[in-house]
């Protein structure tokens, strides 16, 4: 199951120069720029695994699995969201120098978490896609949050879900990753919008609009 990733502005409650902060790695009730709306309770029985099984949630520099520069001793969830507290490595992971630097300077501003997504449930009037239990893997210190995993993810992230993006997010997309507009349009027109019209995405149909992305190059 892929993991997928969601972030937000760092609001810090706390950071000390040993390398210890707190913040929220997620928050409740709030839709996302891809209408994904994390609701109470999507982090309980995850948590509750990592506990069990006697282990912390790593926390890693921008989702590089090869790059763990702390860990979260402290999650929970409160009214407003998933709550934490990170102690970074600072005397053995580079990186961890680097994001403690960049938050106390305020030019690194963002968590994300990294999860998978086990039950969710789409809203077709509001079309929102409400998230009800996430299994968490990693929270990561981002640079930007406002363009973590860009927009290449969100179209993937999107199908995976079991939506689709409209023709004229699609074109956004492709010209994000390079295409011309008049390019953009021209794949749209010769298979997106085709795509579109068969109704809601699952099954061959995910595969198929999955494989069109590869080719693309839009995801690995």
């Amino acid at each position: 199951m892929t993991i997928l990733h969601k972030s937000i502005e760092l609001e810090l409650k706390s950071l000390t120069d040993t390398g210890h902060f707190s913040g929220y790695g997620s928050v409740f009730s709030t839709p996302d720029k891809v209408r994904d709306i994390v609701e109470p309770g999507a982090f309980e029985k995850s948590l509750r695994a990592w506990s069990s099984l006697g282990r912390t949630v790593p926390a890693l520099w921008q989702h590089q699995k090869d790059q763990p520069i702390g860990h979260w001793p402290e999650l929970k969830e409160d009214d407003h969201g998933l709550f934490g507290g990170a102690e970074l490595w600072l005397d053995d992971a580079p990186y961890a120098r680097l994001a403690h630097k960049g938050m106390k300077t305020k030019s690194i501003t963002g968590l994300s978490i990294g999860y998978r997504v086990k039950r969710n449930e789409m809203d077709r009037k509001s079309g929102h896609n409400r998230l009800l239990e996430l299994d968490l893997v990693e929270i990561s210190v981002v640079t930007n949050p406002a363009h973590d995993d860009a927009r290449i993810a969100d179209v993937k992230s999107m199908i995976e879900s079991g939506r689709r993006p409209t023709i004229r997010e699609f074109e956004d997309y492709l010209r994000d990753v390079g295409f011309s507009k008049s390019e953009a349009a021209c794949i749209v027109a010769g298979g997106y919008a085709k795509l579109l019209s068969r109704g809601e995405p699952g099954g061959e149909q995910r595969d198929a609009a999955l494989r069109a992305l590869r080719e693309f190059k839009l995801t690995p």
